[in-house]
């Protein structure tokens, strides 16, 4: 009998086979691109590539062109945010902006409560004491969140404060991104928790079939004192803030300290946070006190993430800059938005705002900077200012429109911050505040960005930074 000929009957019907996968895979990737991708360039690349490259196309999509990172937040947290929200209550903006805050309430579901920023603090030689000395002053609750805390002598001070807070007890609660604050092993954590203060990491995990949720990082700087009081901005816990001290690589932040009833929506963005982390439900007067003092202007906390339905933060960027009449001030430290912000910026722009974007003169990340060497080129052209501010690297994230909306937290101007990151941010609709940031970001405009630098960059430098721009979504 002859064994071989099956074989070569199966052999003949190889390429028939191979079509089939072919037209099967193709055909998937077609339907999913169709159904799921948002923008269109992209749906048509992707299914381009699934015809003319047979097998390796769909790898591809299958590996790259798939979002895992919303679908698995959302499965883990919940699809939130978006829909119908309540009525604006508390003290409601008038004006031109008070259109804005109507729209920010829809997208975020909640509505303006009065608030203060009490102190705008530079860097962390101001911040950090005010931090401590709250800390050391709380009488119910603490609950601190942070990107870093490393375990410096800044750091140590942060924990002993935090461990005499839980001696005295003060309900304490620590939550420590998981990547952060330290992936293979977190000194923070391990020392907090030698010491009996309850801490957590937020998605942290060493399993394989986990790393993609490394994606999913808790940006957000939160310190709430006995749930009446806030401190929000983009400062880590770390000695290099400290620029008096003349840190190795020093970075320059502005940091936040809110009073009023807003400061519950802060509380809220932590506890749900901490709840998913630990299960824990934080409740009770301690963490929400029934009354709050201060608070004189409309204000709103914008908790963002993948979990969301929709984009929160992003929406509420878009609607601000649209808003703007006169003029837009943006300090950042990294600035990649997507077509849609850069879009908004520049016909703001050629619309006559005065529209000013100061990014730091040189990036502690230095893909990040080559990146947004050949993202800027546009706005340049449209009339945008750009700037630069000098050493140290400026951390700073600051907005403010037309001196009287202004935006503090921990977010970034980046694919990063406005997709992927659990980001706090917070709304004033404050003339007072946003006249003295303005006074801040303007203090930062020391080095214009001109067209004929960006232009006369060196044929190998335009290169490598728009090579450096393709990782954008991954920044």
């Amino acid at each position: 009998m002859d064994t071989a000929a099956p074989l070569l009957d199966l052999f003949d019907h190889v390429p028939l086979l191979l079509t089939v996968v072919h037209f099967a895979s193709a055909g998937a990737v077609t339907l999913h691109a169709l159904i799921r991708k948002r923008e269109v360039p992209a749906a048509i690349g992707w299914i381009g590539l699934a015809w003319l490259s047979p097998f390796f196309g769909p790898l591809l999509y299958l590996g790259f062109g798939i979002n895992r990172v919303k679908r698995r937040a959302r499965r883990l947290r919940g699809a939130t945010g978006g829909g119908a929200a309540p009525a604006v209550t508390g003290l409601a903006p008038v004006g031109p902006t008070g259109s804005l805050a109507v729209a920010a309430a829809r997208i975020t579901g909640l509505p303006t409560e009065p608030g203060t920023v009490v102190a705008v603090l530079d860097c962390g030689d101001e911040a950090y004491p005010r931090m401590l000395a709250a800390i050391d002053a709380a009488t119910t609750s603490i609950a601190l969140s942070t990107f870093i805390f490393r375990t410096d002598a800044l750091g140590l001070r942060f924990i002993d404060a935090l461990a005499r807070a839980h001696r005295r007890g003060v309900a304490v609660r620590v939550l420590i991104d998981g990547f952060g604050g330290g992936f293979l092993f977190s000194r923070a954590y391990h020392r907090l928790r030698a010491l009996e203060v309850p801490a957590a990491r937020y998605l942290h995990s060493l399993l394989p079939w986990k790393m993609p949720l490394l994606d999913l990082r808790l940006h957000k700087k939160i310190l709430v004192i006995d749930g009446s009081k806030a401190f929000v901005g983009g400062l880590n816990i770390g000695a290099d803030n400290l620029l008096a001290t003349q840190p190795r690589e020093p970075v320059r932040d502005v940091h936040f300290m809110v009073e009023g009833p807003v400061v519950r929506q802060v509380a809220e963005s932590f506890q749900d946070d901490w709840t998913f982390s630990t299960s824990e439900v934080l409740d009770g007067p301690d963490w929400f006190p029934a009354t709050h003092a201060g608070g004189s202007a409309p204000a709103r906390s914008i908790s963002s993430g993948p979990d969301q339905s929709v984009d929160q933060l992003l929406l509420v960027l878009l609607c601000a800059i649209n808003s703007a009449s006169s003029s837009l001030r943006i300090a950042t430290p990294y600035f990649l938005p997507d077509e849609q912000v850069l879009t908004a910026l520049q016909l703001a722009a050629l619309r006559g705002v005065e529209v000013h974007i100061v990014i730091p003169a040189v990036n502690n990340h230095l893909l990040m900077g080559w990146a947004m060497q050949a993202h800027i080129r546009p706005l340049i052209k449209a009339g945008c200012r750009l700037w630069r501010s000098p050493p140290p690297f400026d951390h700073s994230k600051l907005a403010t429109v037309d001196e009287s909306w202004c935006l503090i937290g921990s977010a970034n101007w980046d694919a990063r911050s406005l997709r992927l990151n659990f980001e706090i941010t917070m709304e004033f609709y404050d003339p007072v505040l946003a006249r003295r940031l303005n006074g801040i970001i303007d203090a930062k405009r020391v080095d214009p960005i001109t067209l004929e630098e960006i232009d006369g960059r060196w044929p190998f430098v335009k290169i490598r930074d728009a090579a450096a721009r393709l990782l954008m979504p991954y920044l």
